[in-house]
């Protein structure tokens, strides 16, 4: 089929007449065979990924919590385990599952790169994490992607950013197209398409800085520098992704959306407009100016903004409406059931606490980054809120799509409480930070180095060590759910 309006008639016919009285769905229907084999390829990297960064976020939180952190080793432990936590958190998860959603959204040509990219990924990945025990060097606490200067490291980072290379290629040419008219399923997958050409420009960003980059800078300012463009890129990245799966979630909750197709594919056009503002940065700016690093901030606050708020609301105000009446229910089993002839679970309360967190957590970051004031621990509880609110939405998802790759529907209690127990801990998580940053705490800082003066600042990280563990069960849980689900595969 050569357009989204061939492939999806129904969805078509509704673009053209607009929002319907009783909204849009967004949805994408999957493919089967070799398509959702590499797909789920994808998804248990993603997994593997955040097993790891669990068992260093607990040894980070740890690190950082009164009377707890005395038992812990100096500094430099609590470095290396952040750095190893963030990469394998923000950069090895978010790629996998984005890898995932991006073969599952193409065609079905040049399977065989795809496997490499997979291959190339986890290979990478391994090295990285191996390196926090293998080696000697110092950690840098670079924004964006933080580095161990260890041989093995660097060899891993390499080798995971070819294959991140060779994902995005792929998915760019098997990209599907989307024609003049289509429905919500168009419109989704367009945004699918704008993460895949975000993280394009992403990594041309990086290249683009590393050439560029003076060889006179090194240690962390040469990181910075490195890291700034591209970083600023991946952002977007992750913030379109979300944006989708948002919209997807909510239509799996039995909502309708009355935003019509194509005010969506404009929301996503805008962001992917920002995304551009990286390469006039590089032209327009040498990679080591000022001038340059604030553009690139300039074009992440104002993009990001103009297209998540009206997504964000959409999605707020379609999830007021009834949406687990029998009625509802029934018909979203049947148009949702998997092509394999599987029946999707009706329990999608998972799936709407998963959704409502993501938006309350990304709020929070997002309010939280307005009142930063220099070098504190506000920065981390900004971030933190916004790259939780991405994971959460990818959680989520994971969820709704376990039956249609073969797999066994997330049922039960924990299934249905793992999120709101993440995002509860995570939010305890950031507050503590926003509080003990009123104070002065330093980010980056552990144990004695925090100096940790009056009642108010040790209970501001004591709520923040507190809400990190409760994060780290919930983070556990839906690991232990999603394994569940996959032992009671169907297929």
């Amino acid at each position: 089929m050569s357009t989204l309006a061939h492939t999806w008639p129904e969805h078509a016919a509704a673009a053209s007449r607009g929002a319907p009285q009783d909204g849009i769905r967004y949805t994408v229907t999957l493919p089967v065979g070799a398509q959702r084999t590499l797909a789920r390829g994808w998804l248990w990297l993603a997994m593997v990924a955040l097993i790891g960064s669990g068992l260093f976020s607990l040894l980070l939180v740890l690190s950082r919590t009164p009377g707890v952190n005395r038992w812990l080793p100096g500094v430099d432990f609590f470095r290396v385990a952040l750095v190893v936590h963030v990469d394998l958190s923000v950069l090895v998860w978010f790629v996998a599952l984005a890898g995932m959603l991006w073969s599952l959204n193409g065609s079905a040509r040049a399977l065989a790169w795809g496997w490499a990219a997979l291959g190339l990924c986890a290979g990478g990945a391994t090295l990285m994490a191996a390196a926090a025990f293998i080696g000697t060097g110092e950690p840098i606490m670079a924004n964006y992607i933080p580095m161990l200067d260890r041989p093995l490291f660097h060899a891993g980072l390499v080798v995971f950013a070819v294959g991140s290379g060779v994902l995005v290629l792929r998915s760019m040419l098997c990209a599907p197209r989307l024609g003049t008219h289509f429905g919500g399923e168009g419109a989704l997958r367009f945004g699918l398409n704008t993460a895949a050409v975000s993280a394009a420009v992403a990594l041309m960003a990086f290249v683009w800085s590393f050439v560029t980059v003076p060889s006179s800078l090194s240690g962390k300012i040469y990181y910075e520098i490195l890291y700034w463009g591209g970083g600023h890129a991946l952002q977007f990245t992750w913030t379109l992704l979300m944006l989708a799966a948002w919209l997807w979630l909510a239509s799996a909750c039995g909502a309708r959306l009355r935003l019509s197709p194509r005010v969506t594919l404009l929301m996503f056009a805008l962001a992917l407009v920002s995304v551009f503002v990286t390469p006039y940065a590089y032209l327009a700016y040498p990679v080591a100016s000022v001038e340059h690093r604030n553009l690139l901030t300039w074009a992440m606050r104002l993009g990001g903004g103009v297209a998540i708020v009206p997504i964000a609301l959409a999605v707020v105000m379609s999830l007021r409406a009834p949406a687990r009446r029998a009625a509802t229910r029934h018909r979203l089993a049947d148009e949702t059931r998997p092509a394999d002839g599987g029946v999707v679970a009706d329990d999608t309360r998972a799936l709407r606490a998963a959704l409502v967190w993501s938006i309350v957590l990304f709020a929070a970051g997002g309010v939280i980054g307005v009142f930063i004031n220099g070098s504190n621990v506000r920065i981390p509880a900004h971030y933190h809120g916004c790259i939780v609110g991405v994971t959460l939405a990818l959680m989520g998802l994971a969820y709704h799509l376990m039956p249609q790759l073969g797999y066994g529907a997330p049922r039960g209690r924990l299934a249905r409480w793992q999120p709101a127990l993440y995002g509860a801990g995570q939010l305890m998580h950031i507050v503590g930070l926003v509080w003990s940053g009123g104070y002065g705490v330093q980010r980056k800082v552990a144990g004695a180095d925090q100096v940790l003066r009056s009642a108010g600042e040790v209970a501001g990280m004591g709520l923040m060590g507190a809400g990190g563990l409760v994060a780290i069960v919930g983070g556990l849980l839906f690991v232990v759910v999603m394994i569940r689900a996959a032992r009671g595969a169907r297929v």
